[in-house]
């Protein structure tokens, strides 16, 4: 039979020192609860298959919210100041102020893959032309294609956009085809992914879809066309003899 225990009694500094400690112990426990947790930056990816056809708007909406970020649009127009001229402009707009596209002046870059889209990039509000198609009737069904996007697979747009007033940085993905043969003109878009970094002010990588390292590889330069400056309102309004000074400034300088 166990003999009962007795209670020892603590001194009075004893008990203040014991105090001390288990006051100090919650109060280190609370401060561990209170500390801000790391942001994880993460790369949300979403894949796609979409065609942007003649006379289409495409609405693109990065961080799927129901607001529309970016557009997409192929338009056709025809000038008649000196002969007839038809012309099939595939472009990019953002579709809020905040938002803005990279590119150099009103064209927008065809970016590879690899590139670091952030605080750095050559970002402005405007609607952006990606390729053009430019032709006149009774010329047999020939035509002109330019812009950085012509003829290209797998290039991206980098993209700057706002999320509840904070910025944040993504991309898309496209192929574009200019066909110009036997009276059939088109330029074709194809978007097949985009992509945004969740945490804002932080730059994402072109063709980047987790947080690991992988890259997509890009296209060789073999696989590619050479990329025509596109052609401008200026050229394009003064019908066959713009047509003319635009395809000799191609022939000498077909790199941009």
């Amino acid at each position: 039979m166990q003999r009962p225990r007795i209670p020892s009694n603590l001194s009075a500094s004893v008990h203040q020192r014991l105090n001390m400690y288990a006051l100090a112990a919650t109060a280190s426990g609370v401060g561990m609860l209170a500390l801000p947790q790391a942001i994880e930056a993460k790369i949300v990816y979403t894949p796609a298959h979409v065609v942007i056809g003649r006379n289409s708007k495409i609405a693109l909406d990065l961080n799927h919210d129901g607001k529309t970020d970016f557009n997409f649009q192929e338009t056709f127009i025809t000038t008649t100041s000196v002969g007839e001229a038809h012309s099939l402009i595939l472009s990019a707009l953002p579709a809020r102020k905040a938002n803005q596209i990279w590119g150099v002046n009103h064209h927008a870059s065809a970016l590879p893959a690899g590139v670091r889209v952030g605080p750095k990039g050559r970002f402005s509000y405007a609607k952006k032309t990606m390729a053009v198609d430019v032709y006149q009737d009774g010329t047999g069904g020939s035509g002109t294609c330019g812009g950085l996007w012509n003829n290209v697979k797998r290039r991206y747009l980098g993209f700057k956009f706002s999320i509840n007033g904070k910025t944040h940085f993504g991309w898309a993905r496209l192929n574009v085809a200019c066909i110009t043969k036997y009276g059939n003109h088109q330029v074709n878009g194809l978007l097949t992914g985009y992509a945004y970094e969740t945490v804002p002010n932080k730059p994402i990588i072109t063709g980047k879809t987790d947080g690991a390292n992988h890259i997509e590889q890009p296209v060789p330069a073999s696989l590619t066309s050479p990329t025509p400056k596109p052609a401008t309102l200026g050229s394009l309004a003064m019908g066959s003899p713009g047509l003319s000074i635009w395809r000799r400034k191609q022939s000498m300088d077909v790199t941009y």
